[in-house]
């Protein structure tokens, strides 16, 4: 039997022989992975084994099945979100992450508005990406960790409720990720999308729909490699019994204006009462439109859609956000008033004239981090108030003097290095650029659509 070896006549499994195996190329049995993932998270199989197979599955690959029975160990060494108190079709989305990526805060209330319950739990942000948690928690008050008989209670009652990730969820991914993350296994596929999907699919929802990022400020830069990465996902979810679909969108460019958590909530305000910035708000409305459709409330995406323009044109999505924030403890008044400002607000002026032609959504991420908008570390803490208001984004024109961007800041000294690091993400040429479409792909279990 490959992958065991035989001792006095018993089979043995080894973690030594199954590194051999998927060394060699060959598909792991689902015994197989489901021994290594139980042996690992007990504490049974040591780092170095356990890397080495990483390293293994990192250069050869796993399949669709190994893929899914991979997701499926990783989401059953721990707790599985039972939902079933929550009547309807229950619909999730995850974003692979990016920059000024608010949506779900936006597209969340949408969708509660048209009658589809949200039970989302969301996560932090590290480095240059934000998370939709962190966003929340600029909120005076607003908490974001609950026992999952008051989650669903809030569901139940106001249609909505996003909190971070309770219980033990998928621990043996949080151990794989630790070792993934210092052993350059992070950029595989198989291992990507069964990290993503084992979290997603312990949240209990009944359809997922993923956005999944390519471009500059994304873990995947390019097409390719986000289309492969959104059909393992997809495939892991239907395999899995749940309704699901893909779009890949750009994350070449920070969507929206604003990046930093107190700002991007200001955002999300202005896209919710319909005054939002074009990219965001039309991003949010197809994947409004696609949750929809997914959850079954309309048989067409174009019935999808003027359901979703209809949510925020009433004001049904923006009241569906403030009962949220009210039933998580937070500060209402702020959607309506506003934030506290940051101490520190200065403006960034352009040194030359002509368009704008190519804008680095990773560094802009990062430049806000300088500010203090996001951690480094799990540990580090967030200024709330930091971050950047883009003035420009790619394809417009600028003069000299005039401002690219406004950066705010509780920390004067902050200030030199974001500029630095902002001004070198932005590029003025005398040509303006190609246009670039939000949407680039739809993936789902039938096939692929390009845009």
């Amino acid at each position: 039997m490959e992958g065991c070896r035989v001792s006095g006549g018993v089979v043995i499994m080894t973690i030594y022989d199954i590194i051999t195996k998927k060394k060699q190329s060959e598909p792991l049995t689902d015994e197989e992975i489901r021994y290594f993932i139980e042996g690992f998270t007990k504490g049974e199989i040591p780092d170095y084994q356990a890397s080495a197979l990483l390293m293994a599955i990192c250069i050869q690959g796993m399949d669709d099945r190994e893929t899914a029975t991979l997701t499926d160990a990783i989401l059953r060494s721990g707790d599985v979100a039972d939902l079933s108190s929550i009547p309807g079709v229950k619909v999730d989305k995850h974003s692979t992450g990016g920059v000024g990526d608010k949506t779900s805060l936006i597209i969340g209330p949408i969708v509660a508005a048209c009658g589809v319950p949200v039970a989302k739990m969301s996560g932090r942000g590290l480095g240059h990406t934000g998370g939709t948690v962190d966003k929340l928690e600029a909120i005076p008050g607003l908490q974001t960790s609950f026992d999952p008989e008051r989650f669903c209670e809030i569901v139940r009652n106001t249609g909505i409720a996003i909190i971070g990730q309770s219980g033990d969820i998928a621990p043996a991914d949080k151990k794989l990720y630790a070792l993934r993350d210092v052993t350059a296994t992070i950029d595989s596929i198989p291992l990507i999308a069964s990290s993503i999907m084992s979290k997603k699919l312990a949240a209990g929802s009944d359809a997922i729909l993923l956005d999944v990022k390519t471009g500059s400020g994304a873990f995947m830069k390019t097409l390719d490699d986000s289309i492969a990465l959104a059909k393992a996902m997809v495939s892991i979810g239907t395999r899995s019994g749940r309704r699901m679909m893909a779009l890949v969108t750009d994350m070449d460019v920070p969507l929206g204006n604003a990046i930093g958590n107190a700002l991007e909530v200001e955002e999300v305000v202005n896209t919710l009462k319909g005054n939002g910035p074009d990219d965001l708000s039309a991003l949010c409305i197809e994947l409004s439109s696609y949750m929809l459709l997914l959850a079954g409330v309309a048989d067409s995406l174009p019935a999808c859609k003027a359901l979703a323009n209809g949510a925020i044109e009433s004001g049904n999505a923006f009241d569906k956000l403030c009962a949220m924030v009210f039933a998580q403890g937070g500060d209402v008044s702020v959607l309506t008033d506003g934030f506290d400002k940051a101490t520190v607000i200065s403006p960034l002026k352009s040194v030359s004239s002509g368009y704008i032609t190519h804008m680095d959504a990773e560094a802009c991420g990062m430049a806000s981090l300088a500010l203090g908008a996001g951690r480094v570390r799990k540990e580090d803490n967030i200024d709330y108030s930091a971050g950047i208001i883009l003035c420009k984004k790619t394809g417009d024109t600028i003069t000299a003097g005039e401002e690219l961007a406004i950066l705010h800041t509780s920390d004067a000294s902050k200030l030199q290095a974001a500029q630095a690091i902002l001004n070198n993400a932005i590029t003025i040429s005398q040509t303006p650029p190609s246009e670039t479409k939000t949407i680039q792909a739809v993936v789902s279990d039938t096939g692929i659509t390009l845009f």
